[in-house]
């Protein structure tokens, strides 16, 4: 009975991960935006991610060549638009590979291990979890999912972030393998779980506000009578389920996302020294808010991520009932 959790949960993440794959691009590329180290800025002026860094062209002394006015910020429709632009619509799927392995691994083992605990932790008569359990059961496996996918994550975080590099300077991964395999030798097998502290903080966030607020949305639509167990049940209790997962995590996401891009070059100090010096940085150098940078692509993807990713897995689970 607990395999099965495994298998049904991994299914539906899969699914569900592929899906909305062009939606998590667009907020990774979102969420780098305003960061001050991107190299060649005076040249690479154009790219969304230094608008906010044209401060240099206007010091005294700097090459009137390089005063150009910075384009003004753009939202996830624009975005998405450039990479079609830029890179083709294939763009839209870099690191799709990635994601495949994440769900695979952190997916899979958050679901399964949540069935687990859920069977365990719930009444024995009623067949319900109390709220209070529901969340710890979610905090617990989305914190050991996420340790064992965290380098597909780091993978797939750099494969989206690529082209927005210049062309000389971009990594260039032909696939997850390649990348995991070129990282653990120029960087170390360390670097597979750079940023894992913040992967385990929000997958614990997000384990424990999705799955927690799903299950206890769907219980009280049916004690209610609201509606039916049915699709539109399952519809609306994923897509409130998602926009509590988005509100809570993405702060996190932002200073994750941020950490397991940045580029450490050989004999020099990396941009950030960790989560903690990230989040000031960002804060300092771009307000409060740009930890909600990417938030309507992040609600724009949870929502529809969480809803594919319930009503598959209801769908799965009908499917597999007599195995």
């Amino acid at each position: 009975m607990g395999l099965k959790g495994f298998v049904e949960g991994g299914i539906a993440s899969i699914v569900a991960g592929c899906s909305t794959h062009p939606l998590d691009l667009i907020k990774v590329r979102m969420q780098l935006q305003g960061e001050s180290h991107v190299p060649n800025q005076a040249i690479h002026n154009l790219r969304p991610a230094l608008a906010f860094n044209s401060a240099s062209a206007t010091m005294v002394g700097a090459p009137s060549t390089v005063h150009i006015p910075p384009p003004p910020r753009v939202g996830p429709v624009s975005v998405g638009i450039k990479i079609v632009q830029a890179e083709g619509v294939s763009a839209l799927f870099s690191g799709v590979s990635a994601t495949v392995l994440r769900q695979t691994l952190y997916s899979t083992t958050r679901m399964g291990l949540y069935d687990v605990l859920k069977q365990k932790w719930s009444d024995p008569d009623s067949g319900n979890m109390p709220l209070v359990r529901k969340i710890a059961a979610g905090l617990v496996a989305g914190g050991i999912g996420a340790a064992v996918g965290n380098p597909a994550d780091v993978a797939m975080v750099r494969m989206q972030a690529d082209g927005r590099l210049p062309v000389t300077q971009r990594r260039n991964y032909q696939g997850v393998i390649d990348a995991i395999t070129r990282m653990s030798k120029q960087e170390g097998i360390a670097s597979l779980w750079r940023g894992s502290a913040l992967t385990v903080n929000r997958a614990m966030i997000v384990t424990a506000s999705q799955l927690a607020s799903y299950d206890q949305i769907k219980e009280t639509i049916l004690e209610k009578g609201v509606m039916k167990d049915g699709l539109g049940t399952h519809v609306t209790a994923s897509f409130a389920a998602g926009f509590v997962a988005a509100v809570a995590s993405n702060p996190v996401d932002v200073i994750k996302t941020r950490v397991m891009n940045m580029k450490v070059e050989p004999g020099t100090a990396p941009p950030y020294t960790g989560a903690l010096d990230c989040a000031m940085k960002t804060v300092r150098a771009e307000g409060p808010m740009a930890l909600y940078k990417g938030f309507i692509p992040t609600i724009s993807r949870q929502g529809p991520f969480t809803v594919v990713l319930f009503v598959t897995l209801e769908q799965v689970r009908k499917i597999l009932k007599d195995f």
